[in-house]
Protein backbone atom coordinates (compact mmCIF):
# COMPACT_ATOMS: atom_id res chain seq x y z
CA UNK A 1 0.00 0.00 0.00
CA UNK A 2 1.70 3.49 -0.94
CA UNK A 3 1.73 6.62 0.95
CA UNK A 4 -1.73 7.97 1.41
CA UNK A 5 -3.38 4.83 -0.26
CA UNK A 6 -6.65 4.24 2.06
CA UNK A 7 -8.24 1.30 -0.10
CA UNK A 8 -7.65 -1.13 2.27
CA UNK A 9 -9.17 0.15 5.06
CA UNK A 10 -12.35 -1.55 6.36
CA UNK A 11 -16.06 0.04 6.24
CA UNK A 12 -18.16 -0.61 9.46
CA UNK A 13 -21.39 -0.65 9.37
CA UNK A 14 -23.85 -0.55 12.28
CA UNK A 15 -27.40 -1.26 12.47
CA UNK A 16 -28.73 1.75 14.69
CA UNK A 17 -32.44 0.76 14.34
CA UNK A 18 -34.18 -1.73 12.08
CA UNK A 19 -37.74 -1.38 12.67
CA UNK A 20 -40.52 0.58 9.99
CA UNK A 21 -43.10 2.62 11.05
CA UNK A 22 -45.01 0.41 13.17
CA UNK A 23 -46.22 0.21 16.45
CA UNK A 24 -44.72 -2.47 17.93
CA UNK A 25 -41.24 -2.63 19.53
CA UNK A 26 -38.82 -5.57 20.33
CA UNK A 27 -35.51 -5.97 21.98
CA UNK A 28 -33.94 -6.75 18.36
CA UNK A 29 -36.35 -3.99 16.64
CA UNK A 30 -36.65 -0.90 18.66
CA UNK A 31 -35.84 2.04 17.20
CA UNK A 32 -36.44 3.43 13.51
CA UNK A 33 -34.56 2.40 10.72
CA UNK A 34 -30.83 3.96 10.24
CA UNK A 35 -27.40 2.83 9.25
CA UNK A 36 -24.04 4.35 10.65
CA UNK A 37 -21.38 4.11 8.24
CA UNK A 38 -17.70 4.30 9.30
CA UNK A 39 -14.54 5.14 7.22
CA UNK A 40 -11.16 5.55 8.84
CA UNK A 41 -11.82 8.27 11.17
CA UNK A 42 -15.67 9.56 10.25
CA UNK A 43 -19.01 8.36 9.88
CA UNK A 44 -21.87 9.11 8.51
CA UNK A 45 -25.85 7.89 9.73
CA UNK A 46 -28.33 7.36 6.79
CA UNK A 47 -31.89 8.34 8.01
CA UNK A 48 -33.03 9.84 11.32
CA UNK A 49 -36.52 9.27 12.21
CA UNK A 50 -38.73 10.24 14.79
CA UNK A 51 -37.24 7.62 17.31
CA UNK A 52 -34.33 9.38 17.08
CA UNK A 53 -35.28 12.75 17.96
CA UNK A 54 -32.95 14.00 20.88
CA UNK A 55 -30.91 10.61 20.60
CA UNK A 56 -29.01 10.95 17.72
CA UNK A 57 -26.80 13.62 18.59
CA UNK A 58 -24.78 10.81 20.87
CA UNK A 59 -23.57 9.26 17.86
CA UNK A 60 -21.56 12.25 17.17
CA UNK A 61 -22.19 11.20 13.29
CA UNK A 62 -20.04 13.35 10.78
CA UNK A 63 -22.87 13.93 8.52
CA UNK A 64 -26.31 12.63 8.00
CA UNK A 65 -27.84 11.46 4.86
CA UNK A 66 -31.70 10.91 4.52
CA UNK A 67 -33.60 8.55 1.97
CA UNK A 68 -36.80 10.53 2.36
CA UNK A 69 -38.74 12.59 4.05
CA UNK A 70 -41.41 10.07 5.59
CA UNK A 71 -41.18 10.79 9.49
CA UNK A 72 -39.94 7.16 10.53
CA UNK A 73 -36.66 8.18 8.28
CA UNK A 74 -36.29 12.16 8.95
CA UNK A 75 -37.78 13.47 11.80
CA UNK A 76 -35.60 13.08 14.28
CA UNK A 77 -34.13 16.26 12.80
CA UNK A 78 -36.94 18.64 13.88
CA UNK A 79 -35.11 20.37 16.03
CA UNK A 80 -32.20 20.79 13.85
CA UNK A 81 -28.90 18.43 13.89
CA UNK A 82 -24.87 19.18 14.74
CA UNK A 83 -23.56 18.25 11.93
CA UNK A 84 -24.22 18.81 8.04
CA UNK A 85 -27.21 16.81 6.57
CA UNK A 86 -27.73 15.70 2.80
CA UNK A 87 -30.84 14.98 1.03
CA UNK A 88 -32.29 15.27 -2.46
CA UNK A 89 -33.93 18.55 -3.25
CA UNK A 90 -37.29 16.72 -3.14
CA UNK A 91 -36.59 15.75 0.21
CA UNK A 92 -35.46 19.09 1.28
CA UNK A 93 -38.86 20.48 -0.27
CA UNK A 94 -41.09 18.55 2.48
CA UNK A 95 -38.45 19.17 5.45
CA UNK A 96 -38.82 22.74 4.70
CA UNK A 97 -40.00 23.66 8.29
CA UNK A 98 -37.68 21.32 9.99
CA UNK A 99 -34.63 23.50 11.45
CA UNK A 100 -31.16 21.73 9.90
CA UNK A 101 -29.06 24.87 9.09
CA UNK A 102 -26.26 23.42 7.20
CA UNK A 103 -28.21 21.28 4.29
CA UNK A 104 -26.79 19.85 1.75
CA UNK A 105 -27.93 18.77 -1.67
CA UNK A 106 -27.63 15.27 -3.45
CA UNK A 107 -28.72 14.91 -6.87
CA UNK A 108 -29.84 11.55 -8.24
CA UNK A 109 -26.90 9.75 -10.37
CA UNK A 110 -24.17 12.28 -9.34
CA UNK A 111 -21.47 10.27 -6.97
CA UNK A 112 -20.91 12.46 -4.00
CA UNK A 113 -17.86 12.24 -1.50
CA UNK A 114 -19.16 12.83 1.81
CA UNK A 115 -16.44 12.50 5.04
CA UNK A 116 -14.58 9.86 2.36
CA UNK A 117 -17.57 7.60 1.37
CA UNK A 118 -18.96 8.06 -1.72
CA UNK A 119 -23.00 8.12 -2.03
CA UNK A 120 -24.90 7.81 -5.02
CA UNK A 121 -28.49 8.26 -5.07
CA UNK A 122 -31.21 6.50 -7.20
CA UNK A 123 -34.86 6.79 -7.55
CA UNK A 124 -36.93 4.36 -6.45
CA UNK A 125 -40.44 4.29 -6.61
CA UNK A 126 -42.03 4.54 -2.92
CA UNK A 127 -44.30 7.64 -2.34
CA UNK A 128 -46.09 10.47 -4.21
CA UNK A 129 -45.55 13.07 -1.07
CA UNK A 130 -42.64 11.99 -0.07
CA UNK A 131 -40.11 10.53 -2.98
CA UNK A 132 -37.71 8.35 -1.96
CA UNK A 133 -34.12 7.19 -3.11
CA UNK A 134 -32.18 4.66 -2.38
CA UNK A 135 -27.82 4.83 -1.85
CA UNK A 136 -24.90 3.02 -3.19
CA UNK A 137 -22.53 3.97 -0.88
CA UNK A 138 -18.69 3.05 -1.57
CA UNK A 139 -15.64 3.38 0.09
CA UNK A 140 -12.05 1.20 0.16
CA UNK A 141 -12.98 -1.84 -1.67
CA UNK A 142 -16.24 -2.42 -0.62
CA UNK A 143 -19.92 -1.57 -1.91
CA UNK A 144 -22.92 -1.70 -0.40
CA UNK A 145 -26.59 -0.64 -2.12
CA UNK A 146 -29.03 0.88 1.26
CA UNK A 147 -32.74 0.98 0.43
CA UNK A 148 -35.25 0.71 3.36
CA UNK A 149 -38.54 1.58 1.58
CA UNK A 150 -39.39 0.82 -1.83
CA UNK A 151 -41.61 -0.86 -4.75
CA UNK A 152 -38.44 -0.96 -7.07
CA UNK A 153 -35.22 0.33 -8.38
CA UNK A 154 -35.58 2.75 -11.39
CA UNK A 155 -32.10 1.77 -12.74
CA UNK A 156 -31.66 -1.42 -10.75
CA UNK A 157 -28.52 -2.85 -12.68
CA UNK A 158 -26.71 0.05 -12.55
CA UNK A 159 -27.49 0.16 -8.68
CA UNK A 160 -26.60 -3.24 -7.60
CA UNK A 161 -23.48 -3.90 -10.33
CA UNK A 162 -20.46 -5.24 -7.86
CA UNK A 163 -22.52 -4.34 -4.67
CA UNK A 164 -21.17 -6.94 -2.27
CA UNK A 165 -24.85 -6.42 0.11
CA UNK A 166 -28.02 -5.15 -0.66
CA UNK A 167 -29.73 -4.50 1.85
CA UNK A 168 -33.50 -3.65 1.55
CA UNK A 169 -36.93 -3.04 2.63
CA UNK A 170 -38.54 -5.55 5.34
CA UNK A 171 -41.69 -3.93 5.70
CA UNK A 172 -44.00 -7.29 4.68
CA UNK A 173 -42.15 -10.82 3.73
CA UNK A 174 -44.45 -12.14 1.14
CA UNK A 175 -48.10 -10.02 1.86
CA UNK A 176 -48.13 -7.06 -0.72
CA UNK A 177 -47.97 -3.87 0.56
CA UNK A 178 -48.57 -1.88 -2.90
CA UNK A 179 -51.52 0.15 -3.93
CA UNK A 180 -52.07 2.69 -6.15
CA UNK A 181 -52.91 6.41 -6.56
CA UNK A 182 -54.16 7.39 -9.81
CA UNK A 183 -51.55 5.81 -11.99
CA UNK A 184 -48.60 5.38 -9.21
CA UNK A 185 -47.62 2.83 -7.25
CA UNK A 186 -47.00 3.27 -3.85
CA UNK A 187 -46.08 1.21 -0.66
CA UNK A 188 -43.67 -1.36 -0.21
CA UNK A 189 -42.43 -4.52 -2.18
CA UNK A 190 -42.44 -7.53 0.23
CA UNK A 191 -38.84 -9.45 0.83
CA UNK A 192 -39.91 -12.14 -1.75
CA UNK A 193 -39.77 -9.57 -4.32
CA UNK A 194 -36.51 -8.39 -3.92
CA UNK A 195 -34.37 -11.13 -3.51
CA UNK A 196 -34.61 -12.04 -7.18
CA UNK A 197 -33.02 -8.70 -7.62
CA UNK A 198 -29.68 -9.70 -5.99
CA UNK A 199 -29.83 -13.24 -7.78
CA UNK A 200 -29.92 -11.76 -11.58
CA UNK A 201 -27.68 -8.84 -10.62
CA UNK A 202 -25.35 -11.22 -8.99
CA UNK A 203 -25.10 -9.64 -5.38
CA UNK A 204 -24.36 -12.76 -2.90
CA UNK A 205 -26.20 -11.31 -0.03
CA UNK A 206 -29.38 -9.41 1.01
CA UNK A 207 -29.91 -8.29 4.66
CA UNK A 208 -33.29 -7.01 5.72
CA UNK A 209 -34.03 -3.90 7.57
CA UNK A 210 -36.69 -1.47 8.13
CA UNK A 211 -39.11 -4.40 9.78
CA UNK A 212 -42.72 -4.76 9.90
CA UNK A 213 -44.61 -6.64 12.00
CA UNK A 214 -44.40 -9.91 9.56
CA UNK A 215 -40.42 -10.24 10.90
CA UNK A 216 -40.92 -8.45 13.99
CA UNK A 217 -43.54 -10.04 15.61
CA UNK A 218 -42.37 -13.73 14.10
CA UNK A 219 -40.47 -16.83 15.78
CA UNK A 220 -36.90 -16.38 14.50
CA UNK A 221 -36.14 -19.94 14.00
CA UNK A 222 -39.40 -19.96 11.67
CA UNK A 223 -38.90 -16.67 10.29
CA UNK A 224 -35.02 -18.17 9.42
CA UNK A 225 -36.66 -20.77 7.33
CA UNK A 226 -38.78 -19.24 5.49
CA UNK A 227 -36.11 -16.78 4.01
CA UNK A 228 -34.28 -19.80 3.22
CA UNK A 229 -36.65 -21.15 1.44
CA UNK A 230 -36.97 -17.98 -0.24
CA UNK A 231 -33.40 -17.64 -1.87
CA UNK A 232 -33.33 -20.78 -3.79
CA UNK A 233 -30.55 -19.80 -5.51
CA UNK A 234 -27.53 -21.34 -3.98
CA UNK A 235 -24.93 -18.67 -3.12
CA UNK A 236 -27.40 -15.79 -1.84
CA UNK A 237 -27.10 -15.43 1.62
CA UNK A 238 -30.46 -13.96 3.54
CA UNK A 239 -30.47 -12.63 7.01
CA UNK A 240 -32.77 -10.32 8.95
CA UNK A 241 -30.97 -7.15 10.08
CA UNK A 242 -31.33 -6.44 14.43
CA UNK A 243 -30.80 -2.78 16.08
CA UNK A 244 -27.07 -3.14 17.18
CA UNK A 245 -25.85 -5.45 14.85
CA UNK A 246 -22.34 -4.95 13.06
CA UNK A 247 -20.51 -5.70 10.11
CA UNK A 248 -16.99 -5.14 8.78
CA UNK A 249 -16.74 -5.08 4.87
CA UNK A 250 -13.01 -5.34 3.27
Amino acid sequence: MTLGDDSSCPVKLIFLGTRGEIATRTRRHRMHSSLLVSYRDASVMIDCGLDWLGKFERLLPNAIVLTHAHPDHAWGLKNGAPCPVHASQKTWRELEGCEVEDRHLIKERVPKKICGITFEAFAVEHSILAPAVGYRVSAGHACIFYVPDLIFIHDRAAALKDAQIYIGDGATLTRSFVRKRGKRLIGHAPVRAQLPWCRKEGVPQAIITHCGSEIVTADERKLTAKLRAMAIEPGLEVRIAYDGMELILR
